[in-house]
């Protein structure tokens, strides 16, 4: 059980503090021979800065505190590495699961997990989210950020999940607050430094400056299929491979300017499995799985790999003439072809949608001349096309307008993004591989260079060199147990007497800690990452915070309010017509459809090819035609705001990629609503490596509604619907927002652009439909709705019914389709849609402009938005915890109460008002106080009882009334009762027969008349069905603790009357004794004093 709480709410008295100088982070909660042991990090020193303000720290030292039991207070967990001096891994001891303390009390359980720990393998940062690279996040991002984090690299995932947990259940103030105190820590394992390059050898020597520039490297290993050389080879069924690395090559300079290079490597991603052995290179490879059942694993791990880092390029390393690695090769090379992402397109189509290609480079064999590893620069003729096209990520400062606050603020902005990743790998994916992604790091930097006219010295390239074979003895160890082989090679640039013995000797250590070290080493790499058969997982409970966070929901409408809002979307292929911008625009912009209606609050604009996409403008994006088409989208909307005297305009944030463009405008008075505006931008055209297709995408958030605008210009030709629809794919996957936001995670999203989508008829027959006005059937045929009917393409989509003619393609300058050579059949290639319950449609139409092929497109929405007023949130928050917090009292996570139960904090509230709380097995309403509860059940009318001979069940079905009113039997002189003679039928007049019935004993005369209520729903059912009902079983005899001392009492048989043959189907009861009446208890007169001492039924908690 956790509790957050103010620190000065908590008497510290008892407690201490767990190292005099502090700790530097929490890594997590573990369960180990349940008991619950919470690990710290107690030392970290100083290894990296990748720009100003972003440090990271190794893990020096961790420690393990039980926080269940005292036994392990004493203990001091040696800080010892798991590698000595010469790189031999000292054998931790066996699975924490299986260490029985009892052996060996002196033992810690954790003793193991701590020196993994630290080995200096690992690594955090308390300023940045250091398991994503620079392209995927932003510098305003926490270091904690559940939503950025990539699990794959998080290797104290498994630890830290309760405590994220938690977190996500707290406040947001709270949140914030837990946040900022930057105690909880992501930890990734792999390499990471940092080697400061001095003015004098900085490779950017235009740019003169006194102050040093950085290079770093940061080796990210995925933990997903974590494991050591001999016991993780191959895929798995989710397609994770084993020894996955990302490696990132950052270079900074005290200009602002800062240079990525993402490339990955991992193990040949099939099922394959290889045994140990004594003598080298003979351990026996096995294909463990058959082609057909390899193909969906391995689809899975490309998809991802596309997914995360766009276009795939693999680099296979393996031998040619080596049979085992043949066998590998072969395989591997199948399931390349096979691969839907290696589509290879019919004649007529292109093959820009290849996402997947491959590239085989025996390393041994190219090596194995004279030149020696010198000649594994050959390997730059095969890749160089790739390493250029997929290009780099670039961020610079630039000085931006920041509508929200009305200031010009500097903030680094990507102004170039890698497009693709080269995946490299070998056996192992160890030595051979780190040779090589030098190579390729180093083509990298030469690309950025060479594309600002500059060069590197020797001096910078060796410094390069020295980091990559750090790197590669770093993630070789982790591995294989020893540093890399060829590292001599890699930090010198040939390879010494000296380097060659110690590879040897690092090749014979291999075999030692292969066969005798690695299943322990394996064993508690499973413990960490939680993947042990019966191992349970640490659960938190934060009862008050738990309660108030469903109570807060429960009760949103007391905070939330809505508002309705107008959007106008518009898109437009200019065909490159620069000239446009001088037209007007405003029947497109501002068109004449309903004056009454309000302005629109929002503008989105779309356009496509504003720019010619000629191959000097496809592979780069030129921001000046943009900034001309800002000018006079800005001029148009406020020349018509003043005109209707309302207020202007002002652009919140515009984006391109090549000649797509998107700008969003809004009115002033709403920009206080706004916030978290964020732009992105996704490339399709050429493999993802040009920009001549693709989206732009801008979000925000309105109020509390989040909001989403793409605009894409997808494939072109008229048979290539299946590249439309992967396109489609690529952006609504591969376009990501800060924290990883999709477009999929937005309330309300809306496509606008030139789709491309045709109308799958012959061009005559669409211009005879044009002619006659028969939209209908050119509507059934346009491959959009047909693709979108099948579901290959924008799924929960909705577009409003077009009324409009074919927007494509016509002659420019007239109202005449196209009458060239080409003859391209009419089509509605430009589309609006929409998804979100909370959008209505009020337009959708064209504008008459006809300086371009294309005719522009609008629609107008109304959008509901939702208003959290958070002032109100927080006070209905705190008012919610303090009464939650008194009525638990003293039952909190710092309460040193042996007893507690989580039912004490939970608590059970009634599901409806006027019902008791819900029971739970130690607490049960009808027993509050220790009494039996009363009934408190309301009498129909003064006078009226329940009617004894309804069935006990109340739910199985009777005739008999509900209430009864019953009169005393008369008795004899002798005290004797007198036998009942019958029961008749009275009217009254102060109630209607049809709800009542009149009971009568054989003396009336000094008696008012009985009534019955009967349920007219279950009489009218009766007799309309006549179905007989079973007779209700007798009452039996009031049990003789309930009668008086003095004489035994009996309950007088009552019978409702509906018809002689119910009256004698029913059995007689015994009859009632003298001198009593019966009560709403079922007691007589005389029993009053028994009736006190037991409790009402009363259905509430009892008082």
């Amino acid at each position: 059980m956790v509790e957050f709480a103010a620190i000065d709410t908590i008497n510290l008295s008892a407690y201490r503090s767990l190292q005099p100088h502090g700790v530097h982070g929490t890594l997590g909660l573990i369960n180990i021979q349940k008991d619950v042991f919470l690990c710290v990090v107690t030392a970290a020193s100083h290894v990296a800065t990748l720009r100003p303000g972003e440090n990271v720290q190794r893990i020096v030292a961790v420690e393990f505190y039980c926080l269940n039991k005292a036994d392990f207070d004493g203990d001091v967990l040696e800080n010892i590495n798991t590698y000595d001096g010469n790189g031999l891994p000292l054998e931790p001891s066996d699975n924490p699961h299986e260490l029985n303390q009892n052996d060996d009390p002196l033992v810690h359980p954790c003793l193991a997990l701590s020196k993994v720990l630290s080995s200096g393998t690992f690594y955090y940062s308390v300023d940045f989210d250091l398991t994503n690279r620079l392209q995927k996040r932003s510098a305003k991002e926490s270091a904690f950020d559940v939503h950025t984090l990539d699990e794959a690299f998080l290797w104290n995932s498994y630890m830290i999940d309760p405590l994220i947990q938690f977190r996500s259940r707290l406040a947001n103030a709270d949140r914030e607050v837990l946040d900022a105190s930057r105690i909880l820590t992501s930890a990734i394992r792999g390499y990471v430094s940092t080697i400061v390059v001095p003015s004098a050898s900085s490779p950017l020597r235009a740019i003169i400056t006194s102050l040093p520039s950085s290079l770093t490297l940061i080796s990210r290993l995925s933990c997903r299929r974590a494991g050591t050389r001999f016991n993780a080879r191959g895929i798995d069924d989710d397609g994770n491979v084993a020894n996955f690395v990302e490696t990132e090559t950052i270079y900074w300079h005290p200009s602002e300017l800062c240079f990525s290079y993402a490339q990955i490597r991992g193990s040949v991603p099939i099922f394959w499995e290889q045994a140990k052995g004594l003598l080298p290179h003979q351990q026996k490879i096995q294909i463990t799985r058959s082609p057909e059942a390899t193909q969906p694993a391995f689809d899975k791990h490309f998809e991802e790999l596309v997914l995360n880092y766009g276009t795939v390029h693999v680099l296979n390393l393996l031998s040619e003439t080596k049979a085992q690695e043949i066998e590998l090769t072969n395989q591997y090379n199948r399931h390349i072809q096979m691969s839907p992402l290696n589509h290879r397109p019919s004649r007529g189509e292109s093959s820009e949608h290849c996402l997947l290609k491959g590239s085989h480079f025996d390393f041994h064999a190219e090596t194995k001349g004279p030149g020696g590893y010198e000649a594994a620069s050959m390997v730059r003729h095969l890749i160089q096309n790739y390493t250029e096209g997929f290009a780099y990520y670039l961020a610079d400062s630039i000085q931006n307008f920041d509508a929200q606050s009305g200031n010009h603020l500097n903030r680094s902005v990507g102004i170039l993004e890698q497009e693709g990743v080269i995946r490299t790998n070998c056996l192992d994916c160890l030595d051979r591989t780190n040779l090589i992604q030098t190579i390729i790091s180093q083509m990298a930097l030469e690309s950025f260079l060479r594309h600002r006219e500059e060069h590197a010295f020797p001096d910078f390239w060796m410094r390069h060199s020295s980091l990559w074979a750090d790197n590669g003895d770093a993630l070789s160890k982790i591995y294989a147990g020893t540093g890399a082989l060829k590292s001599s090679f890699t930090r010198h640039g040939k390879m010494s007497l000296a380097g060659a013995f110690a590879d040897a000797r690092k090749s014979a250590t291999r075999l030692y800690i292969n066969n005798f070290v690695d299943k322990g080493r394996q064993n508690v790499i499973d413990t960490l990452l939680g993947r042990l058969v019966n191992q349970a997982p640490v659960q938190l409970y934060d009862p008050i915070n738990d309660y108030v966070a469903s109570e807060l929901t429960r009760r949103s409408h007391e905070y939330t309010t809505s508002d309705v809002i107008s959007i106008w979307v518009g898109t437009f292929n200019l065909n490159g017509r620069g000239r446009g911008t001088r037209e007007d625009l405003s029947s497109w912009l501002c068109p004449e459809i309903n004056r009454s209606q309000r302005p629109a609050d929002v503008v989105a604009v779309g356009f496509q090819e504003i720019v010619e996409l000629n191959p000097q403008h496809i592979m780069s994006t030129d921001p000046v035609r943009r900034q001309e088409w800002e000018i006079a989208v800005a001029r148009t909307l406020n020349e018509d705001a003043r005109k209707r005297k309302s207020e202007e305009y002002v652009l919140l944030r515009s984006g391109q990629l090549v000649g797509a463009a998107l700008f969003i405008f809004v009115k002033s008075s709403v920009l206080h609503f706004i916030k978290n505006v964020e732009g992105s931008v996704k490339k399709t055209g050429l493999s993802g490596m040009a920009g001549n297709k693709g989206a732009v995408a801008i979000r925000m958030d309105f109020s509390n509604t989040r909001i989403c605008f793409v605009t894409a210009h997808l494939a072109a030709g008229f048979a290539n619907y299946d590249e439309r629809n992967r396109d489609y794919q690529t952006i609504s996957h591969g376009l990501r927002f800060q924290r990883n936001r999709s477009i999929d995670d937005h309330d309300t999203v809306l496509w606008l652009g030139d789709f491309n989508y045709r109308i799958g008829l012959t061009d005559d027959k669409v211009r005879r439909l044009i002619d006659v006005g028969d939209l209908g059937s050119l509507y059934q045929n346009d491959q959009l709705h047909v693709q979108m009917v099948a579901g290959n393409t924008f799924p929960f989509y909705s577009e409003a019914r077009i009324t409009f003619l074919p927007t494509y393609k016509y002659n420019n300058g007239t109202d005449e389709y196209d009458t060239s050579e080409k003859a391209r059949i009419p089509a509605w290639c430009d589309r609006i849609l929409r998804k979100g319950d909370n959008l209505r449609q009020i337009h959708y139409s064209t504008a008459p402009l006809r300086f371009s092929d294309h005719r522009p497109v609008f629609a107008t929405f109304e959008c509901t938005i939702s208003v959290v007023d958070e002032k109100q949130e927080a006070l209905l928050s705190r008012e919610i915890y303090h009464k939650r917090r008194l009525m638990v009292g003293h039952a909190t996570a710092n309460a040193q109460t042996d007893d507690l139960d989580d039912e004490d904090l939970l608590g059970y509230d009634p599901i409806a008002p006027g019902l008791p709380p819900a029971s739970s097995d130690r607490r049960k309403w009808w027993l509050d106080n220790a009494l039996p509860a009363r009934s408190d059940v309301a009498d129909a009318k003064e006078g009226l009882i329940p009617n004894p001979r309804r069935p006990p069940n109340p739910f199985s079905p009777s005739n008999e009334a509900e209430w009864v009113v019953v009169q005393d039997s008369p008795v004899d002189r002798a005290g004797q009762q007198i036998p009942l003679a019958g029961i008749t039928s009275h009217s009254s007049n102060e109630l209607q027969l049809s709800d009542y019935v009149q009971v009568d004993g054989p003396d009336t005369a000094n008696h008012e008349a009985s009534l019955v209520r009967i349920d007219s729903l279950a009489s009218s059912t009766s007799s309309a069905t006549g179905i007989k009902r079973k007779a209700a079983p007798p009452i039996p005899r009031k049990p003789p603790i309930l009668t008086s001392s003095s004489q035994r009492l009996a309950a007088r048989p009552l019978v409702a009357k509906q018809s002689d043959q119910d009256i004698h189907a029913r059995p007689s009861l015994p009859a009632r004794p003298p001198n009593g009446t019966i009560t709403r208890n079922g007691l007589m007169d005389n029993d009053e004093d028994q009736a006190r001492g037991i409790p009402s039924l009363e259905p509430s908690r009892a008082r």
